[in-house]
């Protein structure tokens, strides 16, 4: 009797579905409220959607290669990009804190291109299949 084998969801595999997830939540959310965040932030609101596009994008692309590319490659790419959100945000409180105006700018940027490279470096990752064989 043949047995159909499901793929195996282990908890990396709900972790980077719920990391795109997050960032399609927080596009939504930057789209919405470009206007209020760009004023909150001292960035203007054409660069809240460019950041926003640019999270739905690399979310949409983060949940849609779940099941071709390794879990490795995943928590590779988000401890990168975690870490450099990390300290991006502490750039940019530091300089608001010294008297700057472009603290906002330089978090904002950050989450503009990240999700991009994020998900260019997921496309062009080997595919979970090629590199378990």
């Amino acid at each position: 009797m043949a047995q159909v084998v499901a793929p195996q969801v282990t908890r990396r595999k709900v972790g980077a579905i719920a990391d795109g997830a997050f960032k399609v939540l927080l596009a939504a959310v930057y789209i919405a409220g470009a206007a209020p965040l760009g004023r909150l932030l001292g960035t203007p609101a054409w660069l809240m959607v460019v950041s926003g596009v640019a999270l739905l994008i690399g979310g949409g692309i983060e949940i849609g290669y779940t099941r071709s590319r390794s879990m490795r490659t995943y928590t590779r790419l988000m401890v990168t990009y975690d870490s450099g959100w990390v300290l991006t945000g502490l750039v940019g409180a530091l300089m608001t804190w010294q008297g700057g105006s472009a603290g906002g700018e330089v978090w904002i940027g950050y989450q503009t291109a990240a999700p991009i490279a994020f998900a260019a470096l997921l496309i062009a990752a080997k595919s979970a299949q090629i590199a378990s064989v």
